[in-house]
C-alpha cells in the first residue's frame, strides 16, 4: 500500500500564490554581499601583479628571451 503524495499540483493555484518561483521550485532570497576596502586592495594587488608581468616580459624581450647562463 503506498501512501499519498503531499503535492501542491492539483492545488490550482498559480506558483506565485503558493510562494514558489514559476519553475516549481521554492527559491531563497540572498542578497549579495557589498564590496569594501578590502575588495579594492586586491584590486590593487592583482593589478600590480599584472603590471609587474607585463615588465618583466619587457625586460626578458631585450635578451631575445633567452634563458641559458653564459
Amino acid at each position: 500500500m503506498s501512501r499519498p503524495r503531499s503535492s501542491t499540483r492539483g492545488s490550482g493555484a498559480s506558483p506565485a500564490a503558493r510562494g514558489g518561483r514559476p519553475g516549481g521550485r521554492p527559491g531563497v532570497f540572498v542578497t549579495t554581499p557589498k564590496s569594501d576596502v578590502y575588495v579594492a586592495l586586491l584590486g590593487v594587488a592583482l593589478g600590480s601583479m599584472i603590471l609587474a608581468i607585463l615588465l618583466l616580459v619587457i625586460v626578458w624581450g631585450r635578451y631575445d628571451f633567452k634563458i641559458a647562463a653564459t
